[in-house]
């Protein structure tokens, strides 16, 4: 007892010291980060710290210090046994982002193997393990065994968190989650890399979304964001990745998990939505140079599109379904996904064009249906969401459809198609829609292979 009470008390000391914009040193970080673990600090007192940290900031070495920590607080994946090329994506969150779902298949198909530890929704954000736990049957819990079997055999994983690995993150993430603090960036390179340096990955791209869709809604928060995870990465020497991507509106057609799912295996069959198609095979081109597959891009592209337009991405998919216990059935047939008991049509006020749609707003909306959680514990409806039927740039009639709104109930969906109409803005000139790629970076051991 004695023991936690002078914990307790140094705590108080490191609050105060980061409050008042001072750095920690190493060993403060890694005993505050153990000891949180062992529950020897109240979550009052880490959600002062953690707070503290959100408006003071941490310099590099503190960012690089709390990210050993978090990842010395748990076990790493050894995929030493896997031969070939170990490469990961993250996207740090948006609306209708189901990249990783279509991805992952794609680039396994084409030599390099996917060991994804994904995350779930929270706020107005999609979860890409919701999504996948649509499919019936489908799980993501595994044994470090099974995570490597998997890894073997078809060439890529897309699993939860295990209790294993970066424990310290799943309690700090829960905590940040209830205390407003997700958005600071150390608090997000810690989060983030510490699980990618688990997972025993040989190269990382990253998926920095800007605009209201995301956390960062501007490009210069996203480039600091990205900046300090390839600094970071740069001292595991991972090779690392960003690309900026707009946010503004949501990507495809589809929000929701089941109905994500569906927009997923129309894309693998051939039926893509542009904006979708560009940021996938953006990002999996990113992969297959960091992972020695293509010497560049232009080269990557053409390996993507014959194996998209062979369909070996498409049973790569539908070998990774089968491997995680879903049914392989929904990808001739997604007609089997859980569907919504109600339906409703959003309509247009007025004729015109769309020139804009507020992916925040929209994700709120899928929110407000069950497709998203407020709090870690929530539970969601993997049949809920949306279908948008009008976006950016495109022509619409007066009491046209801009919307489909999937609900469990028609007084669900009325109460959300106020929410839905505020995301659409109509105007009588056409927008184009904006670029949605914004820009690259690299680190210094990424930039040895992209150059």
């Amino acid at each position: 007892m004695r023991a936690v009470q002078s914990m307790s008390h140094r705590v108080v000391d490191l609050i105060i010291r980061k409050r008042s914009g001072k750095s920690l040193a190493r060993d403060e970080i890694e005993d505050l980060i153990g000891a949180y673990c062992r529950r020897e600090i109240p979550d009052y007192q880490m959600s002062s710290l953690l707070m503290a940290v959100y408006f003071q900031g941490m310099s590099e070495a503190e960012t690089v210090d709390l990210t050993r920590a978090m990842l010395e607080s748990g076990s790493r994946l050894d995929l030493g046994s896997a031969d070939g090329p170990k490469i990961d994506k993250h996207s740090t969150g948006g609306v209708g982002d189901k990249v990783s779902i279509i991805l992952g298949p794609l680039v396994a198909a084409c030599g390099v193997r996917v060991p994804m530890i994904s995350g779930r929704g929270l706020a107005h954000t999609g979860g890409t393990l919701d999504k996948l736990e649509s499919i019936p049957g489908f799980r993501v819990a595994f044994t470090e065994k099974q995570f490597l079997s998997n890894l073997k055999r078809v060439g890529l994983v897309i699993a939860g968190q295990s209790a294993r690995w970066v424990p310290a993150d799943k309690r700090l993430y829960a905590l940040r989650d209830v205390t407003g603090t997700v958005e600071s960036v150390p608090l997000i390179v810690g989060s983030i890399l510490s699980k990618k340096l688990a997972s025993g990955i040989g190269g990382l791209v990253l998926d920095v979304k800007v605009g209201s869709g995301g956390f960062n809604q501007t490009s210069g928060r996203a480039k600091d964001l990205a900046g300090a995870l390839l600094r970071t990465a740069d001292h595991w020497k991972l090779p690392t990745a960003a690309v900026l991507t707009r946010m503004d509106e949501p990507l495809g057609r589809a929000v929701g998990n089941a109905p994500e799912i569906v927009e997923c295996v129309q894309a693998l069959h051939g039926d893509w939505e542009p904006d979708l198609r560009t940021v996938t095979m953006d990002l999996a081109a990113e992969m297959l140079v960091l992972g020695n597959v293509a010497s560049s891009r232009r080269v990557a592209i053409r390996i993507l599109e014959d194996a998209l337009g062979s369909g070996r991405a498409l049973e790569k998919f539908r070998a990774f379904v089968a491997a995680q216990g879903g049914d392989p059935a929904v990808v001739d047939d997604p007609g089997m996904l859980p569907t919504a008991k109600a339906r409703w049509a959003v309509r247009s006020p007025r004729a015109g064009y769309v020139t804009r749609l507020d992916a925040l707003r929209i994700g709120q909306a899928a929110g407000r249906l069950g497709a998203g959680r407020a709090k870690v514990t929530d539970t969601v409806q993997f049949a809920v969401g949306l279908w948008l039927r009008k976006k950016v740039g495109e022509r619409v009639a007066k009491g046209e459809t801009l919307a489909d709104l999937l609900a469990s109930s028609r007084a669900d969906a009325q109460a959300t198609a106020g929410i839905v109409l505020s995301a659409y803005e109509i105007g009588r000139a056409r927008t184009r829609p904006q670029r949605i790629i914004l820009g690259r970076m690299y680190n210094n051991h990424a930039s040895k292979l992209t150059s």
